[in-house]
């Protein structure tokens, strides 16, 4: 929880929800992530120390730590957080944390193993489901269907925040030209 709260100040601007990635970094509670990062550490001490295997929660927050850790999006250890989704996924083998798991493997196997990856997941009323292959897709340079997804997680979210950043991430797709060479 000290590593979310952490961050909380940089995950909206203007009303629109920031993703992780673009977050200012700067804003982040460095305090609030050196505790959560040594209650981490703590916790791994003892698992290593012959304690019983961590749980939901150490893993989430094992997952939140590599992300505070890393001072740029760009320097985020990437392959260890599918790790920990591996790890969390055989605590808790649920759709949400293959999808979240996914999302990690985009950045480490690429867009079209995700996309594969999420398609086979049960979560179609789920607005974070269609919004990551939205972006998926936007990656794959697919933006019409990228843009059809972002218009199905607008529908299923009531939040305002996720509303506007979801409404700009869709307005900033390009349009594919008509086969008769109009947009």
């Amino acid at each position: 929880m000290l590593l979310i709260e952490a961050r909380q100040r940089s995950r909206v601007a203007g009303g629109e929800l920031v993703r992780l990635d673009e977050q200012d970094r700067a804003g982040w509670d460095r305090d609030l992530i050196a505790e959560g990062h040594a209650l981490v550490r703590e916790r791994l001490v003892a698992v290593a120390s012959g304690g019983a295997a961590p749980g939901r929660y150490q893993l989430l927050a094992a997952i939140n730590a590599v992300h505070t850790d890393a001072r740029d999006a760009r320097d985020t250890d990437w392959s260890q957080i599918v790790q920990l989704y591996d790890q969390l996924y055989a605590v808790e083998q649920t759709p949400v944390v293959a999808l979240n798991r996914a999302i990690a493997v985009a950045e480490v196997d690429g867009p079209q193993v995700a996309l594969a990856a999420i398609d086979g997941l049960d979560l179609a009323g789920y607005h974070a489901w269609h919004a990551s292959r939205a972006d998926l897709l936007r990656r794959l340079g697919r933006s019409d269907e990228a843009r059809a997804q972002y218009d199905e997680a607008i529908a299923a979210t009531a939040n305002p925040a996720e509303i506007a950043y979801l409404t700009r991430r869709r307005n900033q797709l390009s349009h594919a030209p008509h086969p008769n060479g109009t947009v």
